[in-house]
């Protein structure tokens, strides 16, 4: 039986791969979605085939489990599809951390709780790997759950940060490095009491290495804490010796380390400076930004620019996903190609929340992935864009990141919409974004603002359209 699971993990790795190598392309990502799955249910199937379980326990963890994911699946609003994936990383570092910890209990007690404190017989490499698992796990939780109230506005999006908060951060990481010593301590009640000290710092530090990191940086936060799920998953594995998760782990570890180097770029940041210097503060110059008007248009206006456009560039933002306007963007997109106009959009690797919020929200508009354009070949086409529409993004387009060496994010890659021979930016007032940045685009010759809801405003474009 032993060698059938194993076979049966073997099988269920080659899926993974295969799966993850499908999810790297839009038009093949549901296949990839689906042998993926299917890899995870041959893997738990034959992993409950093993000998000694509570089943019994199994199947009530199961219903509960299952109760919560169908919950949330059908309530979850597409906005708070950031701070969901933040808390689903926070369960599977918390999950691995549990792990660890029961293969230390089950390590020195034997299934005799009072043991533990009495007892030890632990090797020194079962016990790196717990300490790894229990340390990452720990950090994944906590870390994930500030990521959670931070996305979710129940935590200021500012950076918060204490006196001597990077000298606590790296005496933390000191005194995890040099833990596995406490191999070498014969009481195993001061081995145990350490064990639970380690947790309690794990927790710790997950929140003070996260909190001083700003809302505006929680795209690559999420997808490192991602990593680190994996990392924890992974260690967890070789703890308790199951192949199968040690290679999972170090798949969801890897992907996730890719995607955070991709996001770095992206703002043109190292992920040192995302995680522990933040964004430099800006120097207080009065510029020309500050004495000029922006300028207001109405939709009836825009929409006879819209109407003699023959080419459309779309800028979807985080906007766009607070006010569920994507079908309706879809509808505008299929009105202006029928009126001979070429339509496209450009996506930035950092727009929205989290990493691919945009394409996830287009995708569920079923606006076909070849109109959808990365930042490089967006920047191409706008310098021959008749109207670039700007829905709800702000920091993506601040052209501060390429004029202003004063700016916070100076040196950012942006989508740069200016270049367009016009701009309609929709937004709701003309407050800053998630970053807290004032936005020149706002106030240039060529730039129109559109307040209001989004998708009231695209409606109303789409209305107009019909009437022709």
């Amino acid at each position: 039986m032993e060698k059938i699971i194993n076979f049966a993990y073997i099988i269920s790795s080659i899926m993974f791969i295969f799966g993850i190598k499908f999810m790297s392309k839009p038009d093949t990502a549901r296949k990839g979605n689906l042998i993926s799955s299917t890899g995870m249910l041959t893997a738990v199937i034959f992993t409950l085939l093993n000998k000694g379980l509570a089943y019994e326990y199994i199947i009530i963890g199961l219903l509960i489990g299952a109760a919560i994911g169908v919950y949330f699946a059908r309530t979850v609003k597409m906005t708070g599809m950031p701070e969901m994936v933040a808390l689903l990383n926070g369960f599977g570092g918390l999950s691995s951390l549990l792990v660890a910890f029961v293969v230390y209990i089950n390590e020195n007690s034997r299934g005799e709780i009072l043991e533990i404190f009495q007892s030890t017989s632990i090797d020194f490499i079962t016990l790196l790997t717990v300490i790894s698992a229990i340390f990452i796990g720990g950090v994944t939780f906590t870390g994930s759950m500030v990521a959670w109230g931070k996305l979710s506005t129940k935590l200021s999006g500012k950076p918060m940060v204490f006196p001597f908060q990077k000298e606590f951060n790296l005496l933390v990481i000191v005194v995890v490095v040099i833990s596995p010593l406490m191999y070498y301590i014969d009481d195993p009640g001061i081995k145990m009491l350490l064990i639970i000290a380690l947790i309690l710092i794990s927790l710790i530090f997950g929140i003070t290495s996260v909190i001083p990191i700003g809302g505006a940086d929680m795209p690559v936060v999420i997808s490192l804490l991602n990593s680190y799920s994996g990392l924890a998953a992974s260690t967890a594995g070789i703890a308790i010796k199951n192949n199968l998760l040690i290679v999972t782990g170090v798949l969801v570890g890897a992907s996730g380390i890719i995607l955070t180097n991709i996001m770095c770029k992206a703002m043109n940041r190292s992920l040192a400076n995302v995680l522990f210097s933040g964004m430099k503060k800006s120097k207080k110059v009065t510029g020309e930004t500050e004495k000029k008007e922006h300028t207001a248009l109405t939709t009836e206006d825009a929409f006879y620019v819209l109407e003699a456009a023959k080419s459309v560039m779309i800028v979807p933002g985080y906007g766009m996903a607070v006010a569920q306007a994507q079908h309706t963007v879809k509808e505008l997109t299929d009105l202006l190609e029928k009126n001979d106009c070429e339509v496209y959009f450009g996506i930035h690797p950092v727009a929205g929340r989290m990493p691919g919020h945009m394409n996830v929200l287009l995708a569920e508009a079923s606006i076909p992935y070849e109109q959808l354009k990365e930042l490089e070949d967006s920047n191409n086409l706008l310098a021959s864009t008749d109207v670039a529409i700007v829905i709800g993004a702000n920091d993506v387009v601040n052209t501060s990141a390429r004029d202003d060496e004063n700016s916070e994010i100076y040196g950012m890659p942006i989508l740069e919409v200016d270049k367009a021979k016009t701009v309609f930016v929709l937004k709701r007032s003309m407050n800053t974004g998630y970053a807290g940045i004032d936005n020149p685009l706002f106030y240039l010759e060529n730039s129109r603002m559109i307040f209001g809801d989004a998708k009231e405003t695209i409606q109303s474009f789409v209305s107009a359209f019909k009437e022709i």
